[in-house]
């Protein structure tokens, strides 16, 4: 499993992690026999970097990966979690942060770990369950360097979601080490210009900001959170189709329009449309490890063969943008 230096953390994440999250569900809602199972595959793969947070099963899947890695005890396993401070915590951060990451670690059974991650959108002026820029830098920074240096964290990040002059200034900040960004082929905003009228939030090259500000980046909503296979099937324990982020303003158009990229497998670039996303994903050399969501150990196993594959050759991602610009004007 290739590795990849993960901005300036010293830390060497391989290139698939494994997302804990609630989309897939195995890891909130799976049997543990099959979590099991399946995270000691990721491990005998090469993998070293686990993503979950409070909100995926409301602690389920931060308690499902502590047990698996207490029984299984890998000895270099990565370990993020998220912290999402509700609006009406707006006024006491430090305190609610602190709380937020005690309950993590308890379900972990870990005194660290090595990113926590914001999980709150972040706009210019804040509003709703987004916080301003000035509450990022004046309250959650300073909670998240407090816990830091009690040992309870090594790595600040983000969950880059909201405005992206927002984003763009935290990153330049040079306070955070790793930033969860949105990348897919329905979105590759973050490392190129999009096309006039394209119908998708425009990230403004922010792999370029996170480069030069020495930020990891984890590759979220690589196969937009399930779009990117084609098909509008779901396994019975994932999660109904998320609100899209960085795409379309729903889930079918961004389905309907994943489907249009169906030339990429047609013509052989690919032997399916979620194996070229996960390849797409990890072509770009700002990417430090992207987050596939899984329902089974089946599913895993698709992403890790993909990415066995290696990054997309550079005809299939010109066929992918003469594709894309099919969209350009288009309603989002």
């Amino acid at each position: 499993m290739e590795r990849r230096e993960f901005g300036r953390t010293g830390l060497a994440l391989s290139i698939l992690g494994f997302g804990c999250g609630a989309v897939g569900g195995l890891m909130v809602r799976g049997d543990p026999a099959d979590q099991e199972r399946t995270v000691a595959r990721a491990l005998e793969a090469g993998i070293n970097y686990f993503d979950t947070a409070v909100q995926y099963g409301n602690g389920a899947s931060e308690t499902a990966l502590g047990r698996v890695l207490a029984a299984l005890k890998p000895a270099d396993a990565v370990v993020g979690t998220k912290v999402r401070i509700p609006s009406a915590a707006f006024g006491r951060i430090e305190a609610e942060v602190t709380q937020s990451l005690e309950g993590s670690l308890q379900r972990l059974g870990r005194e660290q770990v090595d990113i926590f991650h914001l999980h709150n959108p972040i706009t210019a002026e804040g509003g709703g369950e987004s916080l301003s820029v000035a509450q990022v830098m004046q309250s959650v920074v300073p909670a998240f360097e407090k816990l830091r240096a009690a040992g309870k964290t090594r790595f600040l990040g983000i969950t880059a979601v909201g405005d992206t002059a927002a984003l763009h200034q935290v990153i330049d900040s040079g306070l955070f080490h790793s930033a969860q960004v949105s990348y897919n082929l329905l979105n590759p905003s973050a490392a190129e210009p999009l096309p006039a009228g394209y119908p998708a939030q425009d990230y403004a090259r922010l792999f370029d900001r996170t480069q030069a500000a020495g930020v990891g980046v984890v590759g979220i909503r690589v196969l937009a959170g399930g779009a990117l296979s084609g098909s509008a099937d779901r396994h019975p324990i994932a999660s109904p189709p998320p609100e899209p982020i960085g795409s379309a303003m729903s889930y079918d158009m961004d389905l309907a329009r994943a489907r249009r990229l169906a030339p990429l497998v047609e013509e052989g670039f690919a032997g399916s449309l979620a194996e070229a996303a996960v390849r797409f994903a990890i072509t770009t050399p700002a990417m430090g490890t992207i987050l596939v969501g899984m329902a089974t150990q089946a599913e895993f196993d698709a992403a890790l063969a993909a990415v066995r594959k290696g990054k997309l050759p550079l005809e299939a991602l010109a066929r992918a943008a003469a594709l894309r610009t099919a969209f350009a004007g288009e309603h989002r």
